[in-house]
């Protein structure tokens, strides 16, 4: 049976991930002169204020009359914004109110609630602000699971001639395994990549044989069932190139 993609559709894949992989913009964090040096830490990130040029921009709010223009300047610059705000504070101008983050009195900063709102902000952008921000990774690797997957299963039930969707669902399965070794900082050398793009091709395989088994059982709701498969095979190849991955990052190995 011939590869469902070509050689030189993987090589692509690869070299694009590869060049995002230089960007250097950072995560930038400002606002509250007290608090945001503080956030800083536990992100594990330096550097100014100035979102120009930031991958995404958190602003801690200051309540000192200063906040809108910060956000204003932020915007301006083009950058994706996530608000950390008091929870009385109910108008944050110039940010979605899905990236405001609410604060409880006497509460610290919910690092992993600003981590998953920052994933989910920049998608893919994630992956590489991810190699170098690590308490983001966990974050970023769950959103590219759940979009990737979701993506497929779409995929899935949008295609109605047999085999015709999964060069479509592979490629994208290949894209989830690269970027989120991206985001773990492992090198997009083809080489070193080789057995992840292996297995990956060797699951698609395996997860279109089930589907069709599937489809002989329950052929009058094939296309939920194309779904089902094409979601929880996607989750479940993201989910094992996670676990190697964090496995590798434990014992301080590739």
């Amino acid at each position: 049976m011939s590869l469902p993609v070509r050689i030189s559709t993987v090589r692509a894949l690869i070299k694009e991930i590869g060049v995002s992989a230089r960007s250097d913009k950072p995560l930038v964090v400002g606002g509250a002169r007290a608090l945001a040096p503080t956030l800083r830490a536990k992100l594990g990130v330096g550097g100014s204020d100035d979102p120009r040029g930031a991958a995404v921009y958190v602003h801690v709010w200051a309540d000192d009359g200063s906040d809108e223009e910060a956000l204003k300047r932020a915007r301006r610059a083009r950058v994706p914004i996530v608000a950390v705000v008091p929870e009385e504070i109910d108008d944050v101008p110039y940010v979605l109110a899905t990236d405001v983050i609410r604060l409880r009195p006497g509460e610290g900063f919910p690092i992993p609630a600003i981590a998953r709102t920052i994933a989910a902000r920049l998608g893919e952008d994630g992956a590489p602000l991810a190699a170098r921000v690590p308490v983001l990774r966990e974050a970023v690797a769950e959103e590219l699971i759940t979009s990737f997957a979701r993506k497929n299963a779409l995929v899935a039930t949008a295609v109605f001639i047999p085999g015709v969707d999964l060069p479509v669902l592979l490629r994208n399965e290949l894209r989830l395994v690269l970027r989120l070794h991206q985001a773990y900082g492992r090198s997009a050398d083809p080489r070193e990549r080789l057995p992840e793009v292996g297995a990956t091709v060797g699951i698609a395989f395996a997860l279109r044989t089930v589907a069709r088994e599937l489809l002989d059982l329950v052929p009058v709701a094939g296309w939920a069932v194309k779904g089902a498969v094409a979601y929880a095979g996607t989750r479940a190849v993201g989910e094992a190139a996670l676990r190697r991955l964090q496995a590798g990052a434990s014992r301080g190995g590739p």
